[in-house]
């Protein structure tokens, strides 16, 4: 898959729209640079301090769940981004960044569903878009695997699991052998 959406994006839209007071934007801002700037212990202690009087924040929750991410602590932004599916369903990077974390994890089906999901919510979301290909793509392989398996004299099968294999390492190549994309922020 290809990327986790853009922090950058949802803080952009979110103060073009008006969506955000000064204040929650320069907090969004400032926790933002710290975590870019190396420094993730302060970032996400700033974060939960700000969460901690704005609990239903989706803004300040999403970008926790990306520092999460990045940071290698996948369970607890697994389940960040699940809570803001639930609790914001009309938004697509969480059903995007949910997505990643479940095709990380090889649950293709769980990540075909949820970016299904995030393109219904937004269908001019080209991440969300490539993401369900790439996923697509991976349910391909295994369906041509276990047909491959139950028929190995099959004449057909052994073509498309080698073009579908090229096409996922060729892609894995292409963005360092991540096989997922998340997003690094929602559109407000």
């Amino acid at each position: 898959m290809h990327r986790l959406h853009s922090v950058i994006r949802w803080l952009c839209l979110a103060a073009l729209s008006g969506a955000l007071g000064m204040v929650h934007a320069d907090e969004l801002v400032e926790v933002n640079r710290l975590f870019r700037s190396g420094q993730t212990n302060e970032a996400l202690q700033r974060a939960d301090r700000f969460l901690a009087t704005k609990p239903g924040d989706a803004q300040m929750r999403f970008l926790k769940g990306v520092m999460l991410t990045e940071s290698k602590q996948e369970e607890q932004a697994l389940e960040i981004f699940a809570k803001l599916t639930q609790d914001y369903p009309e938004l697509a990077e969480p059903f995007n960044n949910l997505a990643v974390l479940h095709a990380a994890q090889g649950q293709y089906e769980k990540a075909r569903v949820a970016l299904e999901t995030a393109v219904r919510n937004d269908p001019t979301y080209a991440v969300a878009h490539e993401n369900l290909g790439d996923v697509y793509a991976m349910l391909a392989s295994a369906a041509y695997g276990r047909a491959a398996a139950l028929e190995p004299t099959s004449a057909t099968l052994p073509p498309k699991l080698t073009l579908i294999r090229e096409l996922l390492s060729k892609r894995q190549r292409t963005i360092g052998g991540s096989p997922a994309a998340p997003a690094t922020a929602p559109a407000s």
